[in-house]
């Protein structure tokens, strides 16, 4: 997330251009080594994606193409093969390998999923279900990258409704252009 808080479209410039959004692609000046790195631990671990529609339907078209040799191809490789939930309101035609809609309450529908054995769940964007899974108690670790750059405008990872929580710093980083990388626990 920027220092202001925004979330939408960091990678690309046409990533998500919702609300007039015009910004798209500022995260890309900042990544280096230790983001990657910080990307490569996060998913070290078996985990199933956890994902809104939105985000689904802007990864969904990308990670399956990702050419041999691209320097995202064994992160394409692991996001191919992982079950994926997408909250959505909307029937959802899983055109992406492994996904599934999640039915009904989404809120009861993750906390199903959190009882059952399967691998760790995993949102990476989606900052509407983030929102939505914070206020339900159902997020146990925050993994941010703050990267050093005030949009002014976007859509916030945390807004005015986001319930009390508190969680405890067990990592943190910086990179070397800058960026604060953090995991927290509940």
């Amino acid at each position: 997330m920027s220092l202001d808080g925004v979330v939408q479209a960091p990678g690309a410039p046409d990533e998500d251009p919702s609300g007039g959004f015009a910004h798209g692609g500022w995260m890309v000046p900042y990544a280096d080594e230790a983001t990657g790195v910080a990307v490569e631990e996060l998913h070290s671990k078996p985990i199933e994606l956890l994902l809104g529609r939105r985000t689904y339907n802007i990864r969904a078209p990308y990670w399956p193409h990702v050419p041999e040799g691209s320097p995202s191809r064994s992160l394409a490789d692991m996001y191919n093969s992982v079950r994926k939930y997408v909250a959505s309101h909307r029937p959802l035609d899983p055109t992406w390998n492994n996904s599934h809609a999640l039915n009904g309450d989404v809120i009861e529908a993750v906390r199903d999923l959190k009882r059952g054995d399967g691998s760790n769940l995993l949102t990476w964007g989606s900052a509407h279900l983030f929102r939505q899974l914070l206020g339900a108690g159902l997020v146990d670790e925050l993994h941010l990258q703050m990267f050093p750059v005030i949009l002014g405008r976007g859509l916030r990872l945390f807004d005015d409704n986001a319930r009390v929580a508190a969680f405890t710093l067990a990592k943190s980083t910086i990179s070397s252009r800058g960026v604060i990388i953090t995991k927290y626990v509940s």
